[in-house]
């Protein structure tokens, strides 16, 4: 009974000797200081247990770093997968977010459009929001077909320039051109 608590007690020493060394090892794998103390813990804890299995106590090093990648894998295996909170893209259809940024943009675009001279927000309603073609428009307005063009494309330009940097929650231009 003594020889086997000293034989214990001398094997306890070497471990703690080891333990340095272990936790660098653990903490290069993991990142993270207290996981890292926790496996060197587990590996130490079983290299107790199993010291019997040990046969050549030269070669104590290689074997506690293989029980500690032992109890890494074991903790790689079973933890369940992770995801940064950052990283998750939320989307929602109905949150009160999105209806607060697209109702901010409509008053924007709306804003845009108000600003636009009579003539020229005429034009641009009539083509691009109600999808007439120029001769109708031409028509509608009673106004030749290139002023009806001149007019529209110096409203787009007017409106690129005042919406300029203006996206949905989506990332996505509203603007588009419309022929």
């Amino acid at each position: 009974m003594l020889g086997q608590y000293l034989r214990f007690n001398r094997f306890g020493y070497k471990l703690a000797e080891q333990r340095a060394k272990l936790h660098r090892m653990a903490l290069a794998w993991c990142g993270d200081h207290a996981l890292a103390d926790d496996l060197v813990q587990d590996a130490l804890a079983r290299a107790l247990e199993k010291q019997d299995q040990l046969r050549d106590e030269e070669r104590l090093g290689a074997w506690l770093y293989k029980i500690l990648h032992n109890c890494w894998m074991e903790y790689l295996r079973t933890r369940k997968p992770e995801m940064d909170i950052d990283d998750i893209e939320l989307t929602c259809t109905d949150c009160p977010e999105r209806k607060f940024a697209e109702h901010q943009l409509v008053e924007q675009v709306q804003a845009a459009v108000a600003s636009l001279p009579l003539g020229q927000r005429e034009v641009m309603t009539l083509v691009d929001l109600e999808g007439c073609g120029y001769e109708q428009v031409a028509l509608i307005l009673d106004i030749p077909v290139g002023t009806v063009m001149s007019r529209l494309s110096r409203a787009r330009e007017a409106m690129k320039k005042r919406l300029q940097g203006v996206r949905n929650m989506d990332n996505v231009h509203y603007l588009r051109r419309v022929k």
